[in-house]
Parts: C-alpha cells; structure tokens; sequence
C-alpha cells in the first residue's frame, strides 16, 4: 500500500510518520520545506516538495497513491475559510485524479454543526467535500492539542492565561500522539468502507481551571485561567 502524509513536520505527522516505518511502509512525505523532514527518516521514506493548498502540486505528488492522511493547513491569512476551501479543492482534485481510494482526514470537535464554529467550518466543508466523493473516507474529529499549551508558555510563566471560553467549561482535549495511532490504525485496516467518523479524546474532558490545575502539579507556581471577550 502506498500511503501519503501531509504535514509530515506536524503534531500529528511527524508521529505517523514513525507508525507506519515501524511496520514496514514506506510512506511518501507531502512537505512545502523538505529539508526539515529528520534526517535519520530520509532512507525509509519518499519525499515530494508540494504544498497542500495548491491543488496542481497535490495531485503531482500523489500519483500512485492508495491511502492519504490529509489535514487542512493551518490558516496564515485573514481569511481562513478560503484557505481551507483552497485545501479542500487541492485533496479532491487528487483523488479524483489519480483514483486515490481512501482518505483519513484530520476534523476537529465542532465539525459537526457545520456552521457558525468559526475556522472550524472550513474542516467541516472539507468534510462534506470528501464525503461526496465515491472514496472511503473517515474523518478524525480531534479534540484540542496538549501541545497547543506551548502557546502559552509565557503567560504560564506569568501566572494568568487568557481565554474566551468559560473557564469551569469542560471539553475535550487530545495528545497528538494519541491521534497518530487512530490515524495508523484507519490508514492499515483494510476491513472498513464508506464514510466513518471517529471522535479523538483524552480520557476525559477538562476545563481551562481543571487545566491550571494540573499545571500547578508540575510546574510549581501558580497559574489562573481567565476569560475574555472576543473583542479582547
């Protein structure tokens, strides 16, 4: 099976990545910047220069593929739900393309209701466009990254972290890792068809207190959550 990642730097990528060398395959590498793929993964995989918004260099780079792990890029304009349309046009015109038969996208919690989720509306537009296709496809509705706390580590440091959420409001987070292996699984099983959604959570939800909480736990100083308005 020929299986193609794209962000292959990313959270979830540079994870999957490892998966699928460990039991044998040799995945082919989507990367706008092919010099940053690690080089101890250089011999065991195929690498293509393409960036994953532009539909031409997409469907160039998966010429023979069977399997895809798709993610939308993360929007760097003002505009995301363009951006996200840009994506959506470059994966389809692939598969339609080069008879790519099975896609495992990245989603996220929110896809669901289709509208009125902010960026989020972009991956459920994606979602639909995939599921117009005639392709197996599943859509992995992530919950929110661990690893987005990074962004925070100066307010972390400063004791107080903003939010425009309420901050005893529990939802669901997810360690990227955790998506890697859902994404491993859906892309070697051959067992499944059609259109599949599976929801990626921790083991439980948090809110931003029970976050600050945890935080306490292991870094010692103590650190508030607190919510803003959009407008701020």
């Amino acid at each position: 099976m020929r299986i193609a990642i794209t962000t292959p730097n990313g959270n979830v990528g540079r994870h999957l990545i490892r998966m699928l060398v460990r039991v044998g395959v040799r995945p082919v590498l989507l990367a706008r910047h092919p010099a940053q793929i690690a080089r101890e993964l250089r011999p065991l995989v195929d690498i293509v220069e393409a960036d994953s918004l532009d539909r031409d260099e997409v469907v160039a780079a998966t010429r023979g593929i069977d399997a895809v792990y798709w993610v939308n890029p993360s929007p760097m304009t003002a505009d995301p739900l363009a951006e996200h349309a840009r994506a959506s046009e470059a994966i389809v015109g692939a598969v339609r393309a080069n008879g790519i038969r099975r896609v495992v996208f990245h989603s996220s919690v929110g896809a669901e209701k289709r509208h009125c989720v902010g960026g989020i509306d972009g991956l459920a537009a994606t979602e639909l466009s995939l599921d117009a296709l005639d392709v197996d496809v599943t859509h992995l509705r992530c919950g929110y990254f661990f690893s987005n706390l990074t962004r925070h580590l100066a307010a972390i440091r400063q004791g107080e972290i903003d939010t425009v959420l309420r901050v005893d409001h529990a939802f669901s987070w997810v360690a990227p890792r955790d998506v890697a292996e859902m994404a491993a699984l859906c892309l070697l099983d051959d067992g499944w068809q059609a259109r599949h959604v599976r929801a990626v959570h921790g083991s439980r939800d948090l809110s931003w207190r029970d976050v600050t909480r945890i935080l306490f736990d292991h870094v010692g100083n103590a650190v508030a959550a607190r919510q803003i308005s959009d407008a701020a």
